[in-house]
């Protein structure tokens, strides 16, 4: 929460995927605040970095809704707005229920998940990590309308 625009002498967050990805080391006091999901077949982790530090946990297995608190906080309006649509929605591969639970077109342009304090978040990711087969990752960018499934999952 409040680190939304760039600040003098950090670096974009925008680059720690693909640091994640590179399997580089990550210096936090590089960037602003962020949290971050890394995940495979084996478990996945959440990383915070909070300007300082690096600090890791491990997910458990099932659902877990990452805002800007920690995973599953309930000071988190989000996930106390949506938990609740995620456990009762069909479960992967069938996604639409998940899709509508995301969006919301009542504002001015469609977003995922309501705007608060004038902030909506503009696009979306759902991840789904079978016991056996392929992952499947669905990403929706809410100004175009449509989900799309990137195949970087695929390597």
């Amino acid at each position: 929460p409040g680190s939304l625009c760039p600040a003098l002498g950090k670096r974009s967050r925008g680059e720690l995927p693909m640091l994640a990805l590179a399997k580089v080391p990550i210096d936090a006091g590089a960037y602003r605040p962020f949290n971050l999901v890394l995940a495979g077949r084996d478990g996945a982790e959440f990383v915070r970095g909070d300007g300082v530090a690096l600090m890791r946990w491990a997910l458990p297995p099932g659902l877990s809704m990452i805002t800007a608190h920690d995973p599953d906080d309930p000071a988190s309006a989000r996930v106390v707005a949506h938990r609740a649509d995620f456990y009762l929605a069909p479960k992967p591969p069938d996604w639409g229920a998940w899709m509508a639970a995301l969006r919301d077109d009542r504002g001015p342009a469609p977003v995922f998940v309501p705007v608060q304090g004038g902030f909506g978040t503009v696009c979306s990711s759902l991840v789904g990590w079978p016991v056996q087969g392929r992952a499947e990752w669905l990403f929706a960018d809410a100004r175009d309308h449509g989900w799309s499934r990137p195949d970087l999952l695929a390597q």
